[in-house]
């Protein structure tokens, strides 16, 4: 599937002044002191109409270094620069996550036409570890246990919505075009039954080594609950593809290892291949992705090793061929080892059929209610999947993004 980028409705560029007053407190911050109560007064007023409209263009309180400098940069980009970046340079200089929200870009036919972000390995990149599939100690580092039987992936029952899976698609801009990939809401502990935090992979926010983040990034909470065809898609409205809104990622944060080691191709970084968002509504509505999504997923990040492990679900949106992207699917299996880099924890890795658009979707344990990893990489033959063991990196993320919001 070629990725195609559209072009979108926006919404009017919003008041100049409100712009300007982000803008000024970005310019003032590391300004002299005030030396009067007037100037001081002045800068308390400037610094609330900032935090209003910093909240009014989508971006997080803690202002990435990169921000635009000026309301023309602002506006450029809200009304279309983001269809028309060099590329290469681009991906390379993007240190900072900045992601204001643009209502309308993501209608129902660019999502529709998003491609699989795929991460595909073959036999060279595995290392075999000891024979037998055990290294006699009872740890599964440094081991890959024989390739799985291929598991046919399953379609979940349709409707979606407000089931025991809180699973939804993430879309983002990357220098290849739209892209999509899979993610889940998670419990945050800081928000008891309101988290607006998602789990995906970090290969599906952040290009990986000598790269940056991507643009643009979307969770759609249990996309197309109805399981409309493709064809029916291309002339759906939103309220049948997303009715449970639309959610633009506020923060994002990945593993330091994903970033400095990730790549494209071989699986390098897979065994920390993993990122969490916030996010928050496009329609500024009150409700949280919790509370709209019916549900969370509870994160563990005990790394349980794989004789413990009944059974491991890998659930998504498989986007590549014979797959199309439309429908949730699901494989469960028990899961055996597998390492690609023996400096790093072995992977999770069972049977399954599913296809590039699962990347970053959740593995549940036998419970159905407990997240253990997400979707990494798999082979070009597409009869099994692996993903990280979360352990503290993973952790890291997940309680750096929880304290952010």
């Amino acid at each position: 599937m070629p990725s195609i980028a559209r072009s979108a409705r926006r919404r009017p560029a919003l008041a100049a002044a409100a712009v300007a007053a982000v803008l000024a407190v970005t310019a003032t911050a590391c300004g002299p002191e005030d030396d009067n109560a007037d100037a001081k007064a002045d800068s308390a007023a400037s610094q609330e109409a900032s935090r209003d409209a910093k909240k009014d263009l989508g971006l997080p309180d803690d202002l990435p270094k990169d921000l635009p400098t000026s309301l023309d940069d602002l506006d450029a980009w809200k009304n279309g620069a983001w269809k028309n970046w060099d590329r290469d340079k681009w991906l390379k200089e993007a240190k900072e996550f900045f992601n204001p929200i643009i209502d309308d870009l993501w209608d129902p036919d660019r999502m529709k036409d998003a491609d699989g972000n795929d991460r595909e390995v073959d036999d060279s990149d595995i290392d075999d570890g000891p024979s037998g599939g055990s290294d006699g100690t009872g740890e599964d580092e440094g081991v890959t246990d024989p390739k799985p039987e291929a598991v046919e992936a399953a379609a979940v029952k349709t409707p979606y919505t407000k089931d025991d899976l809180p699973v939804g698609k993430v879309f983002m801009d990357t220098p290849k075009g739209a892209m999509v990939c899979s993610g889940s809401v998670l419990k945050d502990p800081r928000h008891p039954g309101k988290s607006n935090l998602v789990a995906t992979a970090g290969h599906c926010v952040h290009g990986g080594a000598g790269k940056g983040w991507y643009r643009n990034v979307i969770f759609v909470p249990d996309y197309n609950p109805t399981g409309l065809s493709n064809k029916q898609l291309a002339t759906a409205s939103q309220s049948q593809v997303a009715p449970d809104g639309i959610w633009w990622a506020k923060r994002a944060r990945t593993t330091k290892h994903w970033i400095q080691n990730g790549a494209e191709r071989g699986g390098k970084g897979a065994q920390q291949d993993f990122a969490v968002l916030q996010v928050q509504p496009e329609d500024k509505s009150s409700a949280s992705l919790e509370e709209k999504a019916g549900g969370a997923l509870q994160a563990t990040f005990t790394t349980p090793q794989v004789k413990s492990i009944k059974s491991l679900g890998a659930v998504g949106y498989p986007a590549a061929p014979p797959f199309d992207g439309s429908r949730m699917y699901r494989c469960d299996d028990k899961p055996g080892r597998l390492t690609i880099d023996p400096q790093q924890p072995s992977m999770y890795r069972i049977g399954c059929t599913m296809t590039a658009g699962s990347s970053g979707g959740p593995w549940l344990d036998s419970s159905g209610t407990r997240l253990l990893s997400v979707t990494s990489i798999g082979p070009i033959t597409a009869d099994w999947l692996a993903g990280a063991r979360l352990g503290k990196e993973a952790k890291a993320v997940f309680d750096t993004v929880s304290k952010e919001g």
